[in-house]
């Protein structure tokens, strides 16, 4: 097996290694660890980020950790990453210090520099702002870690690249290495994103031309169908999600126009885009508004005045530990340049706030569920553990966003909607609707968590809902004669709502590691097959 993968031109201590961890029995998996070691050794560890917009998934919360404690780093070597050591710098990184020392960066530059002293690797930057020139750097963070989930999970690629069985059946040497090389290159394939992303408009931004669309007769309402998914794809996606669903054009909306916290997202829905509102009372649009205390904590030198996507995993005590220790050494005064850059990198990453003098922690769930637009409390209790609640909340729409598409239906339901709501989680769409003053007449939801089932049942109960919730556990038997079934018992479903609302990777109730193949295929197939049911069985 060892001579098997090394003439396919993969390193011998690489195969090894994948041998060594996995054990002989199965092929794929060996491939898919070597692929990994492979881009792996492409860049350093210390140059791996995580996905800020990612929101990272449920499958890479022990990445994420590691990455937080940085547990690969000695002692000696904090200290030196501190310090700015150029033991840790690529020749080109060193050059754009010299032009810094000098005074001569140009604003391109000044990026890549930003982002290389984050620890991203240089060739990732480049790439990303060969795509988008003029996108700030929080974005750019965005935009390369999206690109790095993709490439660490093998999401979106092309069915017959992404299945292992088709290199080990044969083929040229060639094929199997361009396979290789498509995965390296993920970051070349993401979507482009209009900017601002402002959707067909937002309450403080309008497009500068009004924007009219014409929907297929095939795709009009009722029912009315809402998808959400990771604005932040590899390309393509976004054309076969469209694709499937009437080639009706994706809405791309970033929730920091609604909220203290960014969350970039698309939507594709058949719903009217006129006469939107916003819920109120407004949340608060800035981290000095959502966290007052915070302000007398602080620094000058941390300019943020946005959350970066909420994740699905915290920052850890250690990392928190030694950011203090960090500010600590450095005395009174701000602290050096290069260790304040150390600290945004994981104030940014981690969505840390400034609770005391040199001291950061992660925001607490009841902060989070107060960014998202969720009720106090509304993930607490009932056997959640904290663990649960940050996953839950990290895998949410983002209520007040999702509100405003929604508040067209007020109008014209004003009786009350039945809604079929996929993939539900903790309940996003139906908080949204019951805050428009929508009523709720049915909801038939299907969520394979426990927990979020328990969390939507519980928020049902204390809202003293007067329609029936009615949930199940298993997407794939919910079939034809299932869909008949409810539809005549409860009537017509008005609206369809679902989606993966961090990527198709998130939690047990997304997709598996085998992309948009196998019998656990992607969720977005069965939500476009469900919807299809629901337009087949209208009455």
């Amino acid at each position: 097996m060892i001579g098997h993968f090394v003439g396919m031109g993969f390193a011998e201590k690489l195969v090894l290694k994948a041998i060594d961890e996995n054990g002989e029995g199965d092929p794929d998996s060996i491939l898919n660890l070597i692929l990994t070691f492979s881009t792996l050794e492409e860049s350093p560890p210390q140059q791996l980020s995580t996905n800020s917009d990612p929101c990272s998934s449920g499958n890479n919360e022990n990445f994420l950790n590691d990455l937080s404690d940085m547990d690969s780093w000695s002692e000696d070597e904090l200290e030196d990453r501190l310090k700015g050591n150029d033991g840790y710098k690529s020749e080109k990184h060193k050059m754009l210090l010299s032009l810094a020392a000098s005074g001569s960066l140009s604003e391109r530059e000044r990026k890549l520099l930003d982002l290389a002293d984050m620890g991203y690797a240089l060739e990732d930057a480049e790439l990303a702002l060969e795509r988008w020139p003029e996108a700030p750097v929080d974005d750019l963070i965005e935009i390369i870690g999206a690109a790095q989930m993709a490439r660490e999970e093998d999401c979106y690629l092309p069915e017959d690249d992404l299945k292992p069985k088709h290199i080990l059946s044969g083929g040229s040497k060639s094929k199997k290495r361009k396979h290789f090389e498509m995965k390296k290159n993920v970051i070349e394939e993401t979507i482009r994103l209009p900017n601002p992303m402002i959707g067909f408009g937002v309450p403080s931004m309008q497009p500068p031309e009004r924007v009219h669309r014409s929907l297929p007769l095939e795709a009009r309402g009722p029912p009315y169908f809402y998808y959400e998914n990771v604005a932040l794809t590899p390309k393509g996606v976004w054309d076969t999600i469209s694709r499937f669903l009437y080639d009706i054009e994706p809405e791309f909306v970033d929730s920091k126009f609604f909220s203290a916290c960014a969350r970039k997202r698309g939507y594709i829905h058949n719903l009217p885009i006129e006469n939107r509102f916003p819920l109120v009372p407004l949340p608060p649009f800035t981290i000095q508004q959502a966290f007052p205390l915070s302000r007398r904590w602080w620094p000058s030198w941390d300019p943020r005045d946005k959350m970066n996507c909420i994740q699905t995993a915290i920052a850890s005590a250690k990392l928190t530990e030694r950011i203090r220790t960090a500010l600590e050494r450095s005395g009174e005064g701000d602290p050096p340049e290069a260790i304040q850059r150390y600290v945004m990198e994981q104030c940014r990453k981690w969505n840390l706030v400034w609770v005391g003098r040199n001291k950061v922690a992660p925001l607490e769930p009841d902060e989070v569920e107060m960014l998202l637009g969720f009720p106090k409390n509304h993930t607490r209790g009932g056997g959640i553990s904290r663990t649960d609640r940050y996953k839950s909340l990290g895998n949410s729409f983002q209520v007040d966003t999702v509100a405003y598409h929604l508040s067209v239906l007020k109008d014209m339901f004003p009786h009350g909607v039945n809604v079929l709501s996929l993939f539900s989680g903790i309940g996003g769409a139906e908080v949204a609707l019951h805050r428009l003053g929508i009523k709720l007449k049915n909801v038939v939801s299907i969520e394979k968590s426990k927990a979020n089932r328990d969390i939507v049942r519980s928020w049902w109960e204390q809202t003293n809902q007067t329609g029936s919730l009615i949930d199940f556990d298993d997407v794939t038997s919910f079939d034809a004669a299932r869909v008949e079934q409810i539809i005549g018992t409860i009537g017509n479903f008005d609206l369809v709502v679902g989606g993966s609302p961090c990527n198709n990777l998130a939690g047990s109730n997304r997709v598996s590691r085998d992309g948009l193949e196998g019998k656990e295929s992607s969720l977005f197939y069965d939500y476009f097959r469900i919807l299809d049911l629901v337009k087949l069985y209208r009455q």
